[in-house]
């Protein structure tokens, strides 16, 4: 149902109420766009909240002012508040904003007069032009963030050029906006403009930047009277991180979704968008914080760029050896760790030790080569813990003996965990991650052997190989989504992993024997898990693809690409002078 508003300086404004039962929800778009931009999101809305979306002065169906004035903020901000007066006069509204409409909404929770009116503020891909004018001060005055502000400013080229006289206009008006919208499409294609009225409007809005970039070179210390959730995504090319460094010491609760996605998420995240909107809402009118909302909250002190901080993470494997020490490591960096493994008692001491760096943990016992107990897992984590975004598949066995004397049962044991684990941990969590739009990162825990293959080892090298060429082929079919993965060969690290290797071919006294002396081996050798655990944050950081950790991984990994020939006959030599103790690398 549509309504026509009259500003306080006489300018119309179209109104619409898309439905009438919830909390009400007021959704400002920005520019070149119209309330149109938010369809997706209405309808993501609407079973849950009352919508409320108008036309911005100057666009689509609202009038537009006659001077340059009546752009400004305070007009903007203004104009705001005459919307919510008339949607619910009574009570605070909950309000939302895209690029301009954002930046806009931002004046407005800034004043103490406006905020009364406001109970809560989404920005979505915007920023106030105060706390931007701070930051660029600031990196001007000899702060080291000057690489991130040179970044916003490559980011922000458009705003020089719609200072220009005339020209912008014309632009928009020749070929119905196409030569700027051409230009815009270089930097991020647009998911289409759902309204018919763009030329008007891009030429309408070039005004916006006219009247008040002077609050960027003039910026204040703008306090935020509400709270307020920034949502970016994560390859925006025109907003960047660095604008909201202040953000957790200017308003009383602030918090950081971000979302894999560019700059027009209301098109292309819609109900992303609509999710982090009610986790907000929630927790204002109910007081009902979910695990999601709470791991996005920015702290005073901390910095915005915390690329684990807040996140949850799953580890299989974790009771002990690689998974425990980077169950902790992760923990270590603020990570929420969810620990999965077979072991409870194991599981409980982990997760002690990871709550005791202040983080939660949550205990799993689960065989991750049961493909339903998997399923199971995820939405028992999605529930306790929030969608995961990193995702560390290190369960494993060895198993060491000559093929021929590798029974079926063998086979099924090992690729069940050693290779289905990885399977099944990858695909169910990468699908939470793709749904809710979040960029993550997916680890699998491959061995030396996958490149430098030991005889007697036949099953093992078969599931790690399969493991390392699954990582590569997942790193291009996710890194679509945001999702980096990564294979991580550690080489001989003493894990106790000699203690669940099965040798095969032999009677129990001898596999005993074998087991002792393997184990005796590794810990001699002692190359500690921690050291392991080490390179796989490291390789989450920088997104790496294939990470040999070990002296003997690196070196089987240049020969592997330098000779495999070579590589095959030491390999065989090495098998051989190890005759005893044939689970070598179970890593």
């Amino acid at each position: 149902m549509r309504t026509t508003l009259t500003a306080t300086d006489g300018v119309r404004l179209a109104v619409d109420c898309h439905s009438t039962d919830g909390p009400t929800i007021v959704l400002v778009h920005g520019f070149p766009d119209t309330s149109r931009v938010w369809d997706e999101v209405v309808d993501a809305m609407t079973p849950w909240a009352r919508v409320i979306t108008y036309d911005v002065r100057g666009a689509g169906a609202s009038g537009r002012p006659r001077s340059r004035d009546g752009y400004r903020f305070a007009q903007l901000a203004a104009d705001l508040v005459t919307v919510l007066d008339h949607v619910q006069p009574d009570e605070p509204v909950h309000v939302v904003g895209h690029d301009w409409g954002a930046i806009q909404a931002f004046e407005a929770v800034c004043l103490p007069a406006h905020a009364a009116r406001i109970a809560s503020f989404t920005c979505v891909s915007g920023a106030s032009f105060d706390h931007a004018g701070r930051a660029l001060r600031q990196t001007f005055s000899g702060s080291p963030r000057l690489g991130r502000t040179l970044r916003q400013l490559r980011k922000s080229w458009y705003i020089g050029a719609f200072q220009l006289p005339v020209l912008p206009e014309r632009a928009f008006h020749d070929g119905t906006g196409a030569r700027i919208l051409e230009a815009l499409e270089h930097v991020e294609p647009r998911p289409g403009h759902p309204a018919d009225t763009l030329a008007e409007d891009g030429a309408n809005g070039v005004e916006l930047y006219r009247a008040n970039l002077h609050r960027v070179m003039r910026p204040q210390r703008s306090t935020v009277h509400v709270p307020t959730q920034v949502v970016i995504g994560t390859q925006d090319p025109f907003v960047s991180m660095g604008l909201f460094d202040e953000l957790a010491e200017l308003a009383p609760e602030a918090f950081l979704q971000r979302i894999h996605g560019g700059h027009w998420l209301p098109r292309t995240h819609p109900t992303a968008i609509a999710e982090a909107v009610q986790d907000l809402v929630r927790h204002v009118e109910d007081g009902v914080t979910s695990p999601r909302l709470e791991r996005r909250r920015l702290r005073p002190g901390a910095p915005v760029r915390q690329p684990l901080g807040g996140r949850v993470a799953v580890v299989t494997g974790a009771a002990n050896g690689i998974g425990r020490a980077t169950a902790l490591a992760l923990a270590g960096e603020g990570a929420h760790v969810a620990l999965v493994d077979l072991d409870g008692e194991g599981l409980t001491r982990a997760a002690a030790e990871v709550a005791a760096l202040g983080v939660d943990a949550s205990t799993h016992v689960v065989d991750v080569a049961d493909g339903d107990a998997m399923a199971v897992l995820v939405k028992d984590v999605v529930a306790e813990l929030g969608v995961p975004t990193v995702v560390v598949n290190n369960a494993g066995i060895g198993m060491t003996g000559p093929f021929l004397d590798t029974t079926a049962a063998d086979w099924d044991r090992i690729l069940g965990v050693n290779l289905w684990g990885v399977i099944h941990g990858s695909r169910l969590f990468a699908a939470e991650m793709v749904a809710a739009g979040l960029p993550g990162h997916v680890v699998n825990l491959s061995s030396g052997l996958a490149y430098a293959p030991a005889r007697d080892m036949s099953a093992y090298v078969a599931t790690k190989a399969a493991v390392l060429r699954l990582s590569e082929v997942l790193r291009t079919e996710l890194g679509d989504h945001g999702i980096g993965v990564s294979a991580i060969c550690p080489g001989v690290v003493d894990t106790g992993i000699t203690d669940r290797t099965a040798f095969v071919g032999v009677d129990d006294e001898e596999a005993d024997r074998k087991r002792i002396t393997a184990s005796a081996l590794y810990r001699r050798r002692a190359y500690s898990p921690d050291r392991v655990a080490t390179a796989i944050v490291d390789a989450i950081h920088h997104d790496r693809a294939i990470v040999p950790v070990s002296p003997e991984a690196h070196v089987g990994w240049a020969l592997s690409r330098l000779s495999p020939a070579l590589t095959r006959r030491l390999s065989a030599v090495h098998a051989l002078g190890l005759s005893t103790s044939r689970t070598k690398d179970a890593r």
